[in-house]
């Protein structure tokens, strides 16, 4: 009776709920501890307090693959069925990530194609680690949206079948999705922004530097030239000094210079 699926649960994909975890699965997990102790006679809103409690995700681990507290949990969901509302503020639930993962992969197995990218995409921003209980019971590191990433293009996870949902390009194609705005583009759109108003920036100090070179090369020159033009009226003024001594010495010279200019 503790095994049954609840009499007012509805079918999911065609099937009892529970059948979407293999039967090999299933009764290993009927048959933990945690299963017995910490699973019986839950209801929907009682669930949370157990997934705040859960401290890795993973299916099964070690030599007689046992199933996780994660997988206990989904298991129990699909007995239960809880309402869709509480699976999205389980989705939304921003305190507890393992809270959130565990709304996410159940909604991933029961929701319609819609529904899992309307919901499971949002967590693409989330970044917060998450550690993965592995087949030989070791740990590893993952991310929040790595694990949405797998559960959106993977066919088997954690131990289970994934159902099967077209590809998002498909559902775009045929206009029941909107293309999917991701936060980086926006950031790379603003660092492209910022990269091109840098390369404008620096070519208009280029341009101010080289008329800046180019207006002081035209005073330097102007500069030279009105030297050399006074050092060309102080030696003509020197000429004319010596010719007026010459002519104090000499007065017919001057005469003399006169006729041959003449000339």
């Amino acid at each position: 009776m503790a095994n049954r699926t609840d009499k007012e649960a509805h079918s999911i994909h065609g099937t009892n709920p529970q059948n979407l975890v293999e039967k090999i699965l299933r009764q290993k997990i009927y048959e933990t501890v945690y299963w017995k102790e910490q699973c019986f006679a839950l209801t929907a809103e009682a669930v949370i307090d157990k997934a705040v409690e859960l401290k890795c995700v993973g299916g099964t681990y070690g030599g007689q693959r046992k199933p996780t507290h994660f997988m206990c949990l989904i298991l129990k969901m699909l007995q239960i069925q809880p309402d869709k509302e509480i699976i999205i503020e389980f989705i939304k639930n921003e305190d507890f990530k393992y809270v959130r993962l565990l709304g996410a992969f159940y909604m991933r197995l029961v929701g319609r194609p819609l529904e899992v990218y309307q919901y499971l995409e949002p967590l693409y921003n989330d970044y917060r680690k998450i550690r993965l209980q592995q087949s030989d019971g070791n740990f590893a590191l993952g991310h929040m949206d790595e694990l949405v990433d797998d559960m959106l293009r993977k066919d088997y996870m954690f131990d289970i079948a994934m159902p099967r949902i077209p590809a998002r390009f498909t559902l775009e194609k045929t206009g029941q999705l909107d293309p999917r705005l991701s936060v980086l583009d926006e950031e790379f759109d603003e660092a492209v922004l910022e990269l091109e108003a840098d390369e404008a920036a620096r070519q208009a100090a280029q341009v101010a530097e080289v008329a800046a070179r180019e207006a002081e090369a035209t005073r330097a020159a102007t500069k030279r030239s009105d030297e050399e033009e006074e050092e060309r009226a102080k030696e003509r003024e020197r000429e004319r000094e010596r010719e007026r001594e010459r002519w104090k010495e000499d007065p017919k010279a001057r005469r003399r210079e006169e006729k041959d200019r003449e000339r």
